[in-house]
């Protein structure tokens, strides 16, 4: 049954989120969550006088009598670079680790290259195998899942890890935050971490094995997160994590340069949340970063519904970078468009290590606290 269109009175998601729900006041659900969540044990302790001190402190600790204390993933985007300047200034040791997955923009190699140069952080690249990846892509677009960013998320990840436990780094500082990506739906992207969803779909539409492709799966996030004793830690939580201020910061101190929306550091990130996301599956992520901008006072809702109209992917850039990623994915204008045409499924499609732990809620508990600290 098809909701009736319904937007928050508080925020500006909508029914584009086929699991929102609203009180009577007309306020949605993910306002809800995010007030639970600012109001947890877990994040006013990070807001705490000196909670910030302490924790660096047992950073360094850790770190002792190593050439780097922490690990960082950088993109070239604001959340990530900025997460690389307060670790400096914060008097830590930083090794600053990117996924080369072959679509970064040239803009977005310039702010690392610049930011890092600046700030004085060594840079570890892990290039992926090309023609591995291309394939693991085609087969999340043929599966018709709107989480197509979903094997570059995981490689991110098991490279930061791998690179953290093969250096005896116990501490990965992480971009992501609650100010700014405070929240998330399920229905749009989920699986981040679900090894056996990823080897599901490429088994289903692949042509090749995935033998290069970086991955962990359960146990080998028990080795990184118990044995090992790796933490994942939310640095930008410890702060007063202001987006504006940040940018402009980034751009002062680093000579970084913005390249007009959240994620579109990336060229594939561009077209598949500009173009893709919007035609074929009818919603828009930035729904959800403005949202997040509104929970944590720093965007009026009325400001972020103008923005929502602002049109920060010009016509004839999509068209550009829609021809690139045709070429890029060496598929054909025709497969492109029968891609675009396959009616749209999700995660539970498809076979995961979530159907089978999700009857057991005390490992879904466990594994949910150790990967966020």
């Amino acid at each position: 049954m098809v909701k009736d269109y319904r937007i928050c009175t508080k925020c500006i998601m909508d029914t584009s989120d086929p699991d929102i729900w609203f009180d009577h006041k007309g306020v949605c659900s993910h306002c809800d969550k995010y007030e639970t969540v600012i109001q947890g044990k877990s994040y006013l302790r990070k807001k705490e006088p000196g909670a910030l001190e302490s924790f660096v402190d047992k950073i360094k600790k850790k770190g002792k009598g190593n050439a780097y204390d922490c690990v960082i993933g950088v993109s070239g985007g604001v959340d990530s670079t900025y997460t690389a300047y307060v670790t400096k200034k914060l008097g830590l040791r930083p090794l600053a680790v990117h996924l080369d997955n072959g679509w970064d923009s040239e803009l977005a190699v310039r702010n690392i290259e610049k930011a890092l140069k600046t700030l004085g952080i060594d840079l570890y690249t892990y290039v992926i195998d090309w023609e591995e990846f291309r394939d693991l892509q085609l087969s999340f677009l043929r599966a018709s899942t709107p989480d197509s960013e979903i094997p570059t998320d995981h490689a991110i990840l098991a490279v930061l890890y791998m690179v953290a436990a093969r250096e005896n780094i116990r501490s990965i500082l992480s971009g992501h935050n609650t100010a700014t990506e405070g929240g998330g739906v399920a229905a749009w992207s989920q699986g981040h971490g679900d090894w056996r969803y990823i080897k599901s779909i490429q088994k289903q539409f692949g042509t090749r094995p995935l033998k290069s492709f970086p991955h962990y799966g359960p146990f080998r996030f028990v080795y990184y997160t118990l044995l090992k004793q790796i933490q994942w830690i939310q640095i930008l939580d410890y702060i007063d994590y202001d987006k504006k201020n940040a940018l402009q910061t980034l751009q002062d101190d680093l000579c970084w340069k913005y390249y007009g929306a959240k994620h579109f550091e990336s060229i594939y990130t561009r077209f598949f949340q500009g173009y893709i996301l919007p035609r074929k599956f009818g919603y828009d992520k930035k729904r959800m970063h403005l949202s997040s901008l509104i929970w944590s006072g720093q965007m009026s809702r009325e400001a972020a519904l103008e923005e929502l109209e602002k049109k920060d992917y010009p016509v004839d850039l999509q068209e550009q970078d829609k021809e690139f990623v045709i070429k890029k994915l060496e598929i054909s204008q025709e497969e492109f468009e029968q891609i675009m045409a396959l009616p749209p499924k999700n995660f539970w499609d498809y076979p995961s290590y979530k159907k089978i732990f999700h009857k057991y809620e005390w490992f879904m508990s466990l594994y949910h606290h150790l990967q966020r600290k």
